[in-house]
């Protein structure tokens, strides 16, 4: 009997990305993206989701943004079937919940009179996620027990309607309109017509849950006007009642420090991660603008002959974590473990170094109190009974150590763990961002990175360095590579580690949005 040729049937997951910050995905979410063949998704889905999928997995972008698709339903359902018949594990990554106006129920009534099977995953509803990042709560005891979703897009003037907008103007709880930015004006005046009182609040927000928030409130008898002359534009959420009086009480994600600040991170993406999370947190928009790629050194036999020579040396220097990374790696790959380094002494440039070293259960037995090569060969300099040094770098990593040590008399042995390369070329987005002055900041760590930045960013983009994007620097050495390309440095972190340099930044923000504050309390005297 012949073997059956049938292909499995696939897997649809259809799951809610949530409102806009990565952050509220579910679980449940995150693993079905970690199982995807493909991803098919739209445009209001945020696209960091997309890292959590398999570096083999395709991705589908099908439009839906401001109420535009560039693909009809018809052809989603049937992208959706045909992917799953070919066996691939398929999910369609909606923004929001995909039953709460996502048109989930029309893909999976497709799917099960297919056939195919699918999993429906819950995701946290704009309606709910952005009023609560602008601090309304949609329901409260004192002002709403009840909440109504509307869609925003029917045309309340058109006959037929099949909206009934004496029922909502009637409603005694909190209205809630999704897409419904460009019809506001309309809306408003149905409501009015239906005898919604004028005075009733209202909050438009624009971009919810993202670094783009911005919060327009009024009544609803100015809310279209007030919301025209601010320049709102989809996406947004209308919340319409009295809970919107609670904003002002309860907004919490628009008061966070670095709130409405875009920041370019230029550290090697794998070493970014808790920079990012830590600019996101404090609430930076963070763009990835690396400088430098890290690689393996083209060979590793002056490693390898190191890691056998171990008795040879009473000191190991880590200079950087990438040092410490890919030499205790090279250990492992050679079948030995740390247990190699038993008899050796380490010394760690900085904290972020020995931080490092930690994470391979190993503590340093030196770590000087300024993160600098001065501050090491001070150290050094001050022991009696060194023999060799072995001196772990970059490939080209910054002279000042083996010069002090050489100037000091200390004897080590200069090995190339890593290569750092330079980055030519960056996510044209960011780029463009950078050269019409949509960025604030950029984090330089090292001379070499504002170096490679003012010698390859494109030219509309270079200009804007250390102006429109301001230059905050990790050190003193840092500062007076860029000062030496005649560009200014607006903070200077105070030790050399991501956490001091993000502190300057804040310190800055705050600086002169007070003085900001200052000015308008001073004008607003002169007309009183």
């Amino acid at each position: 009997m012949a073997e059956s040729t049938a292909v499995q049937l696939g897997m649809v997951y259809l799951v809610g990305a949530g409102p806009g910050d990565p952050g509220l995905l579910t679980l449940r979410g995150a693993e079905c993206l970690q199982l995807a063949d493909v991803v098919i998704y739209d445009a209001l889905a945020n696209a960091q989701l997309l890292k959590l999928t398999p570096a083999t997995a395709e991705r589908v972008p099908i439009g839906k943004q401001h109420g535009d698709r560039c693909m009809s339903q018809e052809t989603i359902n049937e992208l959706l079937i045909t992917r799953a018949r070919t066996g691939q594990t398929v999910v369609r990554l909606k923004g929001g919940d995909p039953f709460v106006f996502g048109r989930g129920g029309e893909e999976a009534t497709a799917l099960r009179a297919a056939g195919i099977p699918f999993e429906i995953v819950p995701g946290v509803t704009a309606g709910v996620a952005v009023p609560a990042y602008a601090g309304i709560p949609v329901t409260h005891r004192d002002f709403a027990s009840s909440v109504a979703f509307v869609t925003g897009h029917e045309d309340p003037c058109k006959p037929g309607s099949t909206m009934d907008w004496s029922g909502l103007a009637a409603f005694p709880g909190t209205l809630v309109f999704y897409m419904g930015v460009r019809r506001l004006a309309d809306l408003a005046t149905e409501l009015l017509k239906q005898g919604k009182p004028p005075h009733t609040l209202v909050a438009v927000i624009e971009r919810g849950t993202t670094p783009a928030q911005r919060t327009v409130t009024g009544p609803l008898s100015e809310i279209a006007e007030r919301v025209k002359t601010e320049g709102v534009a989809a996406p947004a959420v209308i919340v319409i009642g009295q809970v919107v009086a609670m904003a002002d009480q309860l907004c919490w994600f628009e008061d966070r420090p670095l709130f409405g600040q875009c920041i370019a991170i230029t550290r090697p993406v794998h070493q970014s991660e808790s920079m990012r999370e830590r600019l996101s947190f404090l609430g930076a928009e963070v763009l990835e603008l690396p400088a430098l790629r890290i690689e393996p050194p083209l060979e590793w036999s002056e490693v390898d002959l190191a890691i056998g020579s171990l008795s040879n040396y009473d000191w190991v220097v880590f200079t950087s974590a990438n040092g410490v990374d890919y030499f205790l790696k090279r250990i492992g790959d050679l079948g030995h473990d740390v247990r190699v380094l038993g008899n050796n002494r380490i010394a760690a440039i900085g904290t972020t170094t020995a931080n490092e070293l930690k994470r391979y259960h190993l503590n340093a037995d030196l770590v000087p109190g300024e993160a600098n090569s001065d501050s090491l060969v001070d150290s050094f300099r001050k022991m009696s009974d060194l023999r060799r040094l072995l001196l772990l770098r970059a490939d080209l990593g910054r002279d000042e150590l083996p010069h002090g040590l050489l100037a000091a008399g200390i004897p080590f042995d200069d090995v190339v763990a890593y290569r750092s390369v330079e980055v030519t070329a960056w996510d044209p987005a960011v780029v463009q961002r950078i050269g019409r002055g949509d960025v604030h900041w950029i984090t330089i760590t090292s001379p070499r990175t504002i170096r490679c930045l003012a010698t390859h960013l494109p030219d509309e983009a270079r200009f804007q360095l250390g102006k429109t994007a301001k230059l905050a620097s990790i050190s003193p050495l840092t500062s007076a590579a860029a000062k030496s390309l005649g560009l200014q440095v607006a903070a200077e972190a105070e030790s050399a580690n991501a956490d001091a340099l993000i502190d300057k930044i804040v310190e800055w923000v705050n600086r002169h949005d007070s003085q900001a504050a200052g000015t308008c309390e001073s004008v607003g005297q002169l007309h009183r």
